[in-house]
């Protein structure tokens, strides 16, 4: 067993995956034949990461397992950075992940490998897995550019390819030292901002202020924000067997 722990972003309701989630929550949603979070805990419990934190919110009574649990009791109120905070100090170096992905657990290897303080994977195939999802993959796709390994920019509204050079995926890494950080940034903003928010606008606030480090990965990923994605991944799991996209150890 390592000393890393890993965190799991849940406490929002996902709004955008419609009825599914009345009664239910988003990383509850099954995708070839599991849950979101069971495959993010097998990505991590697989890199021997068993400690690990899921910030519950919405229906959180139905979120159960062999995790802690750390409610954001605010959760309909805040957005994922407020949420993502509420853990506190942390004493190990920590891996955060998003509730609504699926993902290799090689890219929490990479993530384990880098010394940085920050470390975010950004999937160098993006164009593959926006082309199924979108007509238009720039209506969605947000900036991200580096500079010497570095990130430069992250998360704007873009109209040409030529500001994408990968698409962020919802891992980060942090030391506890990164942590401390950006902590004590997220800590001055007003309230209003650290209520609202978000994952990629937090990261370009802390571009100005450290380095944040970001390792390309080629696909073996997907993101569930709608009720659409899951239909056109089920059918492209069920239809293809080298799907660029796929996180499944027997399909590698």
């Amino acid at each position: 067993m390592n000393n890393y722990k890993g965190i799991i972003l849940a406490a929002g309701r996902g709004s955008r995956m419609g009825d599914l989630t009345n009664n239910s929550h988003k990383c509850l949603t099954i995708l070839d034949g599991e849950s979101l979070l069971d495959w993010q805990l097998k990505a991590f419990t697989e890199n021997s990461i068993y400690d690990i934190d899921v910030i519950v919110g919405y229906k959180s009574s139905l979120i159960n397992g062999n995790f802690n649990k750390i409610r954001n009791n605010r959760w309909s109120e805040t957005n994922m950075v407020a949420s993502l905070f509420c853990k506190g100090k942390i004493q190990n170096d920590t891996i955060v992940s998003y509730s609504d992905i699926v993902f290799s657990k090689d890219h929490i290897s990479r993530l384990m490998e880098a010394d940085d303080e920050i470390v975010i994977t950004a999937d160098k195939l993006w164009k593959n897995l926006w082309s199924i999802r979108f007509d238009d993959p720039l209506d969605d796709a947000e900036s991200l550019l580096t500079e010497n390994g570095f990130l430069k920019e992250i998360g704007k509204s873009v109209n040409s390819i030529n500001k994408i050079e990968a698409q962020y995926m919802g891992l980060i890494k942090f030391t506890i030292d990164g942590w401390n950080r950006a902590f004590k940034i997220y800590s001055s903003l007003n309230d209003e901002i650290k209520d609202n928010i978000d994952m990629t606008s937090f990261l370009e606030i802390l571009i100005n202020h450290m380095k944040i480090k970001v390792i390309f990965v080629q696909g073996k990923w997907c993101e569930v924000d709608s009720s659409s994605d899951l239909n056109v991944y089920e059918e492209e799991i069920k239809h293809s067997t080298n799907w660029s996209h796929d996180w499944r150890d027997k399909l590698k």
